[in-house]
């Protein structure tokens, strides 16, 4: 990553690699929370919604919400009716692994599927211990109508054989009934990471090429080192795909949501589909305690009548990418063009209404 002049490029080679994305299962520490919030009533919530939670993702089947983030050295899922109660909501641990697998720690963004009537989890992972240069992507299976139940199955990784390199945040876009991996990874060549995505023959394998969408290039993506796009999400609107990412080294204040954009009909493997933004669309608000705002997910109200964000910021500027991101969500709008308007972050301890249904 992420002769004398020979073994100096070597080492700064490796120290990217060990910074690129999180640090390994760190030990808790608790979380600075400067003010008490109010008591929430019938119509209001506030944020953070948990005291830790990086990379939060929430799915939604038969009127329940399954909420995940990263845990270092498992993999939880949180089922609650009402995401402004996930605080009250118990985690199931659905996935440990054996210690001394390849897929032993770092257990980073999982995100929870329902494809053709099973469930799956896309979760980045690699030894335990503190060399992340070997993390990769991987999937489980299950057939349980409820993803807190059952026996889950490990699928293995979820690769392209012809450039195996390292990998993080893998998610799935559905296009022109056809699925496809999107991931955060690096080119071979140096530590920069990177959006790559691959056409899915089945939920657990990848087939044709892996085709580069996305690398940093303006300067607000290049906050670092390393230099980052990471935490590919999708959602699509008024004949859209958009596709979100995170820019800027996870440790950084600066991160921050950037975006591309095709038509819903598009062939998403031609990087000329895509249309990037020159500027970022959702970043740190200071005076409402929102630093590192980013790896964000999205789901629909209870009534089906609202969009929400839901994302991880620090409360506290320089608090870098550890376990005191929490996770936070509110309600966003769309443009004139059809474009998502994420606003700025909701300031933390201040009630926001519920999402409608709750």
């Amino acid at each position: 990553m992420h002769s004398g002049s020979r073994w100096l490029l070597m080492v700064c080679m490796v120290l990217a690699v060990a910074c690129g994305k999180e640090k390994a299962a760190p030990a808790p520490s608790p979380v600075t929370q400067p003010t008490t919030p109010p008591a929430p009533n019938n119509t209001t919530f506030t944020n953070p919604l948990l005291p830790s939670g990086a990379d939060p993702w929430v799915a939604q089947k038969d009127g329940f919400y399954y909420y995940m983030n990263t845990t270092y050295t498992d993999l939880r899922i949180w089922k609650t009716a009402k995401m402004s109660d996930l605080s009250l909501a118990n985690s199931t641990t659905i996935w440990r692994p054996e210690a001394n697998s390849p897929a032993g720690g770092n257990l980073w963004a999982p995100e929870l599927y329902f494809f053709d009537g099973k469930w799956y989890v896309y979760y980045s992972a690699g030894p335990a211990g503190t060399n992340l240069g070997l993390q990769r992507t991987w999937v489980l299976e299950n057939s349980a109508a409820d993803p807190t139940t059952g026996t889950w199955i490990n699928k293995g990784r979820v690769y392209n054989p012809n450039a195996d390199f390292w990998a993080i945040d893998g998610t799935v876009l559905e296009q022109n009934n056809k699925r496809y991996f999107i991931w955060s990874g690096h080119d071979g060549v140096n530590g920069v990471q990177r959006l790559y995505i691959s056409e899915m023959s089945n939920p657990w394998t990848l087939t044709g090429p892996r085709v580069e969408l996305s690398s940093p290039e303006h300067p607000w993506e290049n906050v670092g080192p390393p230099y980052v796009n990471e935490g590919p999400e999708i959602i699509k609107h008024d004949n859209k795909t958009f596709l979100v990412y995170s820019a800027s080294f996870c440790g950084t204040d600066s991160y921050a949501l950037g975006m591309l954009t095709a038509t819903a009909t598009a062939d998403p493997m031609l990087p000329a589909s895509w249309t990037k933004s020159s500027k970022p669309v959702f970043t740190q608000s200071p005076v409402n305690r929102a630093f590192a705002t980013g790896h964000n997910g999205f789901f629909k109200s209870k009534d089906g009548q609202e969009d929400w964000l839901i994302y991880h910021a620090n409360s506290n500027p320089g608090e870098g990418c550890v376990e005191k991101r929490n996770p936070r969500m509110q309600k966003f709008n769309w443009n004139a063009d059809g474009s998502p308007n994420f606003g700025t972050p909701v300031a933390i301890n201040t009630p926001v209404t519920k999402p409608g249904g709750e």
